[in-house]
């Protein structure tokens, strides 16, 4: 399996320093299915070749059990899919993540880049390839090998030359190609699990979402597993409002996970269940990942979404497939845009309301009037509010110091701001509050979710 990688940014050989791999030197790495070469055909001012050579040992697949096939005799080594994109983690690790120290502005500039894999799995065909990577502004072309350059009547193979030419970050473009070169060829050599969902939405962020082709390229990623492609997809739904997490610094064992978002959302739902709620809000809905959690209960007959973003409701509306619901099904959950400032009495008479990572994306001048807007005019016997503990932001790897989880968040709370804004609002608003953790708590810097249970004070409910 080969790769290249051709820039003519001035000067060209710039290129090493990005890969972090000196032009001047042939280098091997030992991987699970073989060795990976790096070597540079071309290396001037003016252009710069890198290429990526991997050997892939079929006999070792068998042997380690790396892969399902049972073959000695395969396609595996010759053309480029899931073992070259692993293959380009392993290598590039550093250069995919967008570090590099010598020269740190070149490694956020976009560059000239023409990336060439000459033998590619593309079950889909040459189609299927412009599909995936024109939408990410890449130039492609394409030319279909044959079955069998002898016997023109046979056709031509799944296999594709492929060209793409585009100015993009360097650390982009490898991530591009790690995410579609598996979802091009279909078939994984490796345990597809909780993980390699995870490890999608991290690379896929900020371009996947947007992706016209997300459901293919999520479904081929991970083999069509079911649970976990819904899963991706529900968080690339919610990250077109809220982006996704950072990736924790401790993780567990893929099958012992679970992802802080379901865990949120667990425990909202423990609340509203020990609350006895029927008549629910979520305030603040954005792409619907409670909505669809509230709709899977039968014991939520009521079910209002509010949002100030159209955008995040017609996400919503999408995710919950409202238009093939039946009618008593469609007639529990209503959709309604406004923003959360603003005091709408209509709101008022419900059992419970739910800001679940909302206030941190509200001013911190405009909290009082959320204040008022959801305690003392919408005034649910239970509210449920769930933020993040800025605390344990020092267990996000790729979390700059002093920095925020999400671009959008306009202030993150310690435990103890947070109980200090909701023990005033208690007091203020006649409710009663108790706080609980969620996710798994660090003893010095507590949980990675921090939520607030308010109950109405009974005698003010009599």
């Amino acid at each position: 399996m080969l790769l290249t990688i051709t820039t003519t940014h001035g000067p060209a050989t710039d290129l090493g320093f990005l890969l972090h791999k000196h032009p001047e030197k042939a280098q091997s790495f030992a991987i699970a299915a073989g060795t990976a070469h790096v070597f540079y055909p071309r290396a001037t001012a003016e252009l710069c070749t890198a290429a990526l050579l991997v050997e892939v040992d079929p006999i070792e697949l068998v042997r380690g059990g790396a892969t399902t096939l049972t073959q000695y005799v395969n396609d595996r080594p010759y053309a480029s899919g899931s073992h070259l994109a692993v293959a380009l983690r392993a290598v590039f690790a550093t250069a995919m993540s967008g570090r590099c120290d010598l020269r740190p502005g070149l490694a956020e500039q976009a560059i000239p880049l023409t990336i060439r894999v000459p033998s590619l799995t593309a079950r889909g065909g040459a189609d299927l390839v412009h599909r995936l990577f024109e939408p990410l502004g890449w130039t492609v072309e394409t030319t279909p090998v044959a079955l069998d350059a002898a016997f023109p009547d046979w056709g031509d193979s799944r296999y594709v030359d492929m060209s793409i030419t585009g100015t993009v970050r360097l650390a982009d473009a490898l991530k591009h190609l790690y995410v579609l070169l598996p979802a091009l060829d279909g078939d994984k050599h490796y345990f597809v699990g909780q993980d390699e969902a995870d490890k999608l939405l991290k690379v896929g962020e900020g371009w996947l979402g947007e992706h016209p082709e997300r459901e293919l390229i999520a479904n081929r990623y991970l083999e069509r597993r079911r649970p976990y492609v819904r899963y991706a997809l529900e968080q690339l739904a919610e990250a077109d409002d809220i982006p996704a997490e950072a990736e924790p610094k401790v993780t567990e064992a893929p099958e012992q996970r679970q992802p802080l978002a379901a865990l949120r959302q667990g425990s909202v739902l423990a609340a509203l269940r020990a609350a006895g709620a029927q008549r629910v809000l979520d305030l603040g809905c954005g792409g619907g990942a409670l909505l669809r959690v509230l709709m899977d209960d039968p014991s939520f007959t009521e079910i209002v979404g509010l949002d100030v973003s159209s955008s995040a409701l017609g996400s919503a509306e999408r995710r919950l497939k409202l238009d093939r619901l039946p009618e008593f099904q469609r007639a529990r959950i209503t959709l309604r845009q406004s923003a959360l400032t603003y005091a709408d009495p209509s709101l008022a008479g419900y059992d419970a309301a739910v800001l679940m990572e909302v206030i941190e994306h509200v001013d911190e001048e405009r909290l009082p009037a959320l204040e008022h807007a959801v305690f003392a005019v919408a005034r649910s016997r239970t509210v449920v509010v769930t933020t993040p503990n800025s605390e344990y932001n020092t267990h996000f790897e790729f979390l700059p110091e002093h920095s925020f989880r999400h671009d959008d968040h306009r202030f993150e709370w310690t435990r103890a701001q947070f109980r200090e804004w909701a023990g005033g609002v208690a007091s203020r608003c006649a409710y009663d509050v108790r706080f609980l953790p969620v996710g798994q708590e660090d003893q010095v810097s507590g949980p990675p979710t921090q939520m607030a249970v308010f109950t109405v004070r009974e005698e003010v409910a009599a």
